[in-house]
Protein backbone atom coordinates (compact mmCIF):
# COMPACT_ATOMS: atom_id res chain seq x y z
CA UNK A 1 0.00 0.00 0.00
CA UNK A 2 3.32 2.62 -1.25
CA UNK A 3 2.60 5.39 -2.47
CA UNK A 4 4.94 4.97 -5.00
CA UNK A 5 7.22 7.73 -3.80
CA UNK A 6 10.35 6.64 -3.16
CA UNK A 7 12.91 7.72 0.13
CA UNK A 8 16.00 7.10 -1.63
CA UNK A 9 18.07 5.26 -3.16
CA UNK A 10 17.65 1.51 -2.37
CA UNK A 11 15.21 2.44 0.50
CA UNK A 12 11.82 0.74 -0.75
CA UNK A 13 8.76 2.78 -0.96
CA UNK A 14 6.37 3.34 1.87
CA UNK A 15 9.07 1.93 4.38
CA UNK A 16 9.70 5.53 5.79
CA UNK A 17 13.29 4.90 5.87
CA UNK A 18 15.23 7.50 6.18
CA UNK A 19 12.94 10.33 5.21
CA UNK A 20 11.80 12.77 8.49
CA UNK A 21 8.20 14.27 8.25
CA UNK A 22 8.32 18.19 8.04
CA UNK A 23 7.36 20.24 10.55
CA UNK A 24 6.21 22.77 8.35
CA UNK A 25 6.13 22.83 4.41
CA UNK A 26 7.29 26.22 3.74
CA UNK A 27 11.19 26.78 3.03
CA UNK A 28 13.14 28.30 5.70
CA UNK A 29 13.59 32.40 6.09
CA UNK A 30 15.35 33.68 3.34
CA UNK A 31 15.22 31.07 1.02
CA UNK A 32 11.97 32.48 -1.31
CA UNK A 33 13.04 32.48 -5.32
CA UNK A 34 13.69 36.03 -5.23
CA UNK A 35 17.09 34.32 -3.08
CA UNK A 36 18.25 31.37 -5.45
CA UNK A 37 17.73 34.48 -8.53
CA UNK A 38 20.12 36.34 -6.33
CA UNK A 39 22.10 33.51 -5.75
CA UNK A 40 21.99 31.24 -9.20
CA UNK A 41 22.48 35.14 -10.87
CA UNK A 42 25.89 35.79 -9.55
CA UNK A 43 27.70 33.70 -11.83
CA UNK A 44 28.94 31.50 -9.56
CA UNK A 45 28.27 27.66 -8.40
CA UNK A 46 24.65 26.92 -10.00
CA UNK A 47 23.65 25.96 -5.99
CA UNK A 48 22.08 28.52 -3.58
CA UNK A 49 19.40 28.78 -1.58
CA UNK A 50 16.27 26.36 -2.61
CA UNK A 51 13.42 27.77 -4.23
CA UNK A 52 10.18 28.64 -2.59
CA UNK A 53 7.83 25.01 -2.65
CA UNK A 54 5.18 27.06 -3.85
CA UNK A 55 6.27 28.51 -6.44
CA UNK A 56 8.10 25.44 -7.53
CA UNK A 57 5.03 23.73 -7.34
CA UNK A 58 3.19 26.72 -9.19
CA UNK A 59 5.38 26.84 -12.26
CA UNK A 60 5.84 23.30 -12.71
CA UNK A 61 1.37 22.95 -12.72
CA UNK A 62 1.83 24.27 -16.57
CA UNK A 63 2.56 21.18 -19.03
CA UNK A 64 4.61 23.36 -21.11
CA UNK A 65 6.70 25.03 -18.73
CA UNK A 66 7.73 21.34 -17.25
CA UNK A 67 8.79 20.69 -21.16
CA UNK A 68 10.75 23.44 -21.61
CA UNK A 69 12.32 22.93 -18.00
CA UNK A 70 12.75 19.40 -19.31
CA UNK A 71 15.01 20.32 -22.36
CA UNK A 72 16.60 22.34 -20.91
CA UNK A 73 17.94 19.93 -17.85
CA UNK A 74 18.21 17.58 -20.96
CA UNK A 75 20.78 20.04 -22.64
CA UNK A 76 23.31 20.30 -20.13
CA UNK A 77 24.26 23.25 -21.78
CA UNK A 78 22.64 26.64 -21.60
CA UNK A 79 20.24 27.76 -24.47
CA UNK A 80 18.06 30.91 -25.94
CA UNK A 81 14.82 31.17 -26.28
CA UNK A 82 14.83 31.01 -30.27
CA UNK A 83 16.28 27.67 -29.61
CA UNK A 84 14.21 26.35 -27.34
CA UNK A 85 11.14 27.46 -29.59
CA UNK A 86 12.26 26.79 -32.65
CA UNK A 87 11.32 22.69 -31.15
CA UNK A 88 8.02 24.04 -29.57
CA UNK A 89 4.67 24.92 -31.29
CA UNK A 90 4.85 28.12 -29.63
CA UNK A 91 6.41 31.48 -30.53
CA UNK A 92 9.88 32.95 -29.09
CA UNK A 93 7.88 35.63 -26.95
CA UNK A 94 5.33 32.55 -25.42
CA UNK A 95 8.79 30.59 -24.62
CA UNK A 96 10.76 33.23 -22.95
CA UNK A 97 7.34 33.82 -20.94
CA UNK A 98 7.50 30.37 -19.73
CA UNK A 99 11.20 30.71 -19.07
CA UNK A 100 10.32 34.24 -16.64
CA UNK A 101 8.07 32.08 -14.88
CA UNK A 102 10.54 29.61 -14.32
CA UNK A 103 13.14 32.18 -13.17
CA UNK A 104 10.94 33.36 -10.78
CA UNK A 105 10.32 29.76 -9.04
CA UNK A 106 14.36 29.57 -8.96
CA UNK A 107 14.15 26.86 -11.56
CA UNK A 108 15.90 28.42 -14.08
CA UNK A 109 18.98 30.98 -14.39
CA UNK A 110 19.12 33.61 -17.38
CA UNK A 111 22.63 34.79 -18.05
CA UNK A 112 23.49 37.71 -20.94
CA UNK A 113 25.60 36.67 -23.37
CA UNK A 114 26.33 39.48 -25.97
CA UNK A 115 23.18 40.39 -27.51
CA UNK A 116 21.56 37.15 -26.01
CA UNK A 117 19.86 35.81 -22.91
CA UNK A 118 21.18 31.96 -22.60
CA UNK A 119 18.75 29.96 -20.23
CA UNK A 120 19.91 27.03 -17.89
CA UNK A 121 18.55 24.45 -15.56
CA UNK A 122 19.29 25.36 -12.10
CA UNK A 123 20.97 21.73 -10.89
CA UNK A 124 19.16 20.22 -7.44
CA UNK A 125 16.76 22.84 -7.70
CA UNK A 126 13.88 20.43 -7.23
CA UNK A 127 15.51 18.46 -4.65
CA UNK A 128 13.35 20.66 -2.13
CA UNK A 129 10.13 19.61 -3.37
CA UNK A 130 10.80 16.04 -4.09
CA UNK A 131 12.08 15.49 -0.13
CA UNK A 132 9.37 16.88 0.80
CA UNK A 133 6.79 14.74 -1.61
CA UNK A 134 8.37 11.58 -0.07
CA UNK A 135 8.27 12.95 3.44
CA UNK A 136 4.76 13.86 2.51
CA UNK A 137 4.45 10.34 1.29
CA UNK A 138 6.18 8.35 3.96
CA UNK A 139 3.45 10.21 6.44
CA UNK A 140 0.64 9.24 4.54
CA UNK A 141 2.11 5.39 4.15
CA UNK A 142 2.42 5.56 7.86
CA UNK A 143 -1.45 6.81 8.36
CA UNK A 144 -2.96 4.43 5.73
CA UNK A 145 -1.12 1.31 7.81
CA UNK A 146 -2.55 2.01 11.11
CA UNK A 147 -5.87 2.76 9.30
CA UNK A 148 -5.57 -0.62 6.82
CA UNK A 149 -4.32 -2.55 10.65
CA UNK A 150 -7.37 -1.31 12.30
CA UNK A 151 -9.56 -2.01 10.01
CA UNK A 152 -8.64 -5.47 9.78
CA UNK A 153 -8.64 -5.69 13.50
CA UNK A 154 -4.66 -5.57 14.36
Amino acid sequence: MGSGVSAGPGVPAGSGVGVAAPADVSPPAGRGAAAGRAAASGGGAASGPAPDLGAVFGALADATRRDVLRRLAGTGDSVTASALAADLPMTRQAVAKHLRALADAGLVVAAREGRETRFRAIPGALDDAVSWMAATGARWDGRLDRLRRKVEGG
